[in-house]
Parts: C-alpha cells; sequence; structure tokens
C-alpha cells in the first residue's frame, strides 16, 4: 500500500485515517511535529487522486483566507452582492483553499475562533457561505486537521462543538528503532529530490469510486444489539451517571461511532457490522468528545483515551450477542 510507504511503521493509524475517510469524517491528529501528519494527509489525497490543499494555522490568520472572498474591483456591484437571488455564476469569487478534496489545516489551534469557525459549516453542511451565497463543496470532502499538545504559547484551544465535528482524534506517535532506522534509509534521500518536477503517482482509486465505497460503507447492516451497543457506550458518558464526566458523548457522537464501524466492517471484508468493529473504533471517535471533571492539565487527551477504554470494559454486551 502506498500509504505504508508513505508512512512508515504505521499500519495502525493509517488503517484509522482509512476508516474514517470510508465513514466521510473528519480527522483531527494530535501530536508532536515532524511524526509525519502532513506525509499521511498527502498521502490520502493522493491514493484516491483527489485535490489536496494546505492551509499554515497563524494567529493572523483570516476567515476569509480559508474560505475564499469576492474580489472588489471597479466595476463590482456591492448591492447585487447582497442579494442571494443573485446569479452566483457571476461573482466575483476568489474561492479559497476549502474548495478541495482533502484540507490539511496544520496547527489548526493557532487560528484565532474566528477562523476556526470558518470551518465549522464546511465541516458540518460540506458548504460555505460568502456574501449571503451559498457554494457547495467537492465531493468528498476531508478535513485534517493538527494540533501540537505541548507547545500553547499563541494558541487557542478548540471548543466542543468544534471537536464534535471530527470523526477520529488520534496520535500517530514516535517510531520505534527499527522504524527510525529505515525512515533515514528510505526516506532520507528524499530531502535532495526535486518532488515537485517528478510526476503525480497514479491514483488507486478515484473520487467517483470513492464515493462508491462510502455509500457502501453506509448500507452495511447493523443489527439492533449492535445500536443497543452503541447506544449503551454513549449513555454510559451521561454525567448524571457518571460524576467523572462533565460533558458527555452527544447523538452526534453515536452516528460517528455507527459510520466509523460501518467503515471498519467494509475495510475488514465483513458483510454486517458487528460489536468488535464498534470497540476498535471507539476511542479514537469518542475520546475527544468527553470532557472529564478533573483531569490532568497537561494530559487531558490521555484521560479521555483511559476512560474511554476503561468504559469499553465497563459496559456489558447485550445478552443477544453474548449468548
Amino acid at each position: 500500500m502506498r500509504l505504508e510507504r508513505e508512512v512508515l511503521g504505521k499500519q495502525r493509524e493509517i488503517a484509522l485515517a482509512l476508516t474514517c475517510l470510508l465513514a466521510d469524517g473528519h480527522l483531527l491528529l494530535e501530536d508532536l511535529p515532524g511524526l509525519g501528519k502532513t506525509r499521511l494527509a498527502a498521502g490520502l489525497a493522493a491514493a484516491f487522486g483527489g485535490d489536496f490543499q494546505r492551509v499554515q494555522g497563524t494567529p493572523d490568520l483570516l476567515p476569509s483566507d480559508v474560505t475564499g472572498s469576492v474580489v472588489f474591483g471597479r466595476d463590482t456591484d456591492v448591492v447585487r452582492l447582497l442579494d442571494p437571488a443573485a446569479r452566483r455564476e457571476d461573482l466575483p469569487l476568489r474561492r479559497g483553499p476549502v474548495f478541495t478534496n482533502i484540507l490539511l489545516c496544520d496547527e489548526l489551534n493557532r487560528t484565532p475562533p474566528r477562523t476556526q469557525s470558518a470551518l465549522l459549516e464546511a465541516m458540518e453542511e460540506r458548504q460555505v457561505t460568502i456574501f449571503s451565497h451559498t457554494f457547495a463543496l467537492p465531493d468528498p470532502f476531508l478535513v485534517i486537521a493538527t494540533q501540537n499538545p505541548v507547545d500553547l504559547d499563541g494558541t487557542y484551544r478548540l471548543p466542543e462543538a468544534q471537536l464534535d465535528r471530527f470523526l477520529m482524534r488520534f496520535a500517530l506517535g514516535r517510531p520505534d528503532t527499527a522504524t527510525l532506522g529505515r525512515i533515514l534509509t528510505e526516506l532520507g534521500p528524499e530531502r535532495r529530490t526535486d518532488r515537485r518536477s517528478a510526476a503525480r503517482p497514479v491514483a488507486d482509486v478515484s473520487p467517483p469510486e470513492l464515493l462508491q465505497m462510502i455509500r457502501y460503507c453506509y448500507s452495511l447492516p447493523a443489527a439492533a444489539p449492535v445500536r443497543e451497543y452503541v447506544t449503551a457506550l454513549i449513555e454510559a458518558t451521561d454525567p448524571d451517571r457518571d460524576r467523572a464526566v462533565r460533558l458527555g458523548a452527544s447523538p452526534r457522537a453515536a452516528l460517528a461511532l455507527l459510520a466509523a464501524a460501518r467503515a471498519r466492517a467494509a475495510a475488514t471484508g465483513a458483510e454486517y457490522v458487528a460489536i468488535d468493529h464498534v470497540r476498535a473504533v471507539a476511542v479514537p471517535v469518542l475520546a475527544h468528545r468527553i470532557v472529564l471533571r478533573d483531569p490532568p492539565p497537561e494530559h487531558v487527551s490521555t484521560a479521555q483515551d483511559a476512560y474511554v477504554t476503561e468504559l469499553l470494559r465497563r459496559v456489558e454486551t447485550p445478552k443477544r450477542i453474548a449468548a
């Protein structure tokens, strides 16, 4: 697989990223610099021949730097721009990098809240609104955002509403000794290679084929016991049931968990969703949606992951499945 050659020694993380893509969701990578987050995002775009754009998060990044804006000129009719009934194709629009298949928002938490909010409509409704005019985004559309969990100077914490838009969150982690040796041997020479002049590799699938794969994933049946198990996991995070939780998982989290489980089942060749598929994706899907009351200040993500791991041990499997 091409991604395994791009991001060495990260088969589990690559599988999760592909699952997120097949589930038609967005991905948040929370990890230190230099561990391959950008390579993973670019590799996903190249794997299915989609367009790829990158936005570098900075404190002065404006919403229009992401969504685009209208180009004002001598003949620009401002009144017509504010008229929703005006013809959109006649607008002097400069499309921003959000008009792509895969958008990498590097260090998203360094952008101010106003710019972060510009992505909310795009991530949830797959459209952007500019001067009262709504423009559909390409399909498929996937946002991969990164944030550094250590260097917090000059950053803005992602609000819960923003985090809830991401289907998954996980970390790539540091490579082991053997993998680091492979990186030095196989990827080191690329530092002196003019990659821009190289021919673009042939994609494994095209965007229309990817859309068919996404539709197939959503068509996989999930029996009543599987849906009951998803419901039990979500309800177990209710603050009224668990005093360790300040904010539990929402109904959107339940839909995301089932969608990810369907994609996981399809990726493994299964013809239906099983409990094991739900459990395999529960931590990256649920952990970032749960706010604990007293998490360690510098290890919030680790505490959230540990909570969901313990939740999987605590919540019983439906008897019709267990039997």
